[in-house]
């Protein structure tokens, strides 16, 4: 009888956490929905001719605007990929506006063979989404500085190359006379939501786990014959 009680206790604490990992995985995937969903109307809300002055990374991440200024002859390049284009790189540069502010601008995506092509630069309207994009971690290598490869869009450190304020404008349309540039707006698709996913593999567990008790308790019963 002791055995039996055991296993239940042990069965059935392990059943309460594992239902509550579900559960609770359940529970982010409604916040997440409503963060993409958040992402989504500021994406495609109404377009500010105007670049706030104190800007918050909490307010301000992907609202778009609608620029005049101009378009700076340095570029850095981050290596990337994208489907159906294969590699290439994103191209950064400052954007200098008529206050005299400069910012950074993801121009858009480059073929390898194009890096030594010859960009536009001067006088623009550019028209995207604020942005503060930092994607590197512990395993991303340093920038190539003397090829000019950077590994991933890092706000902070390519305005202390460039000189500008750390915050970046992602193109959604090229300027009037840029040529031979592909703009890769922001969108949610960079953003996972994977946790119905996990919510499954959790009910999943749990159903494994109770199985597994009644096999168990069954196994522990007394055999009438013995």
């Amino acid at each position: 009888m002791r055995r039996v009680i055991f296993l239940l206790i042990i069965s059935g604490a392990g059943l309460a956490v594992l239902i509550g990992l579900g559960t609770w995985q359940l529970q982010r995937k409604a916040w997440k929905e409503g963060v993409l969903s958040t992402i989504e109307e500021r994406i495609a809300g109404d377009v500010a001719d105007h670049l706030p002055k104190a800007l918050d990374k909490d307010a301000d991440k992907f609202r778009p605007v609608r620029l005049s200024g101009e378009i700076s002859a340095e570029q850095l390049h981050v290596l990337t990929s994208i489907k159906d284009k294969g590699p290439g790189y994103r191209v950064i540069s400052p954007f200098t506006l008529a206050d005299g502010r400069r910012v950074l601008i993801d121009r858009g995506f480059i073929p390898v063979k194009a890096k030594q092509a010859v960009r536009l630069a001067g006088p623009a309207d550019i028209e995207g989404n604020i942005h503060w994009p930092q994607e590197t971690d512990s395993y991303t290598p340093a920038p190539d500085l003397a090829a000019n490869i950077w590994y991933t869009r890092d706000a902070g450190r390519m305005a202390e190359q460039l000189g500008t304020e750390p915050v970046m404008i992602v193109l959604r349309t090229s300027p009037q006379g840029e040529a031979g540039l592909l703009p890769v707006p922001v969108d949610t698709a960079s953003v996972p939501n994977n946790h119905l996913q996990y919510a499954i593999t959790w009910f999943s567990l749990a159903f494994i786990w109770a199985a597994m008790t009644i096999y168990f308790l069954r196994r522990s019963r007394p055999n009438p014959k013995s």
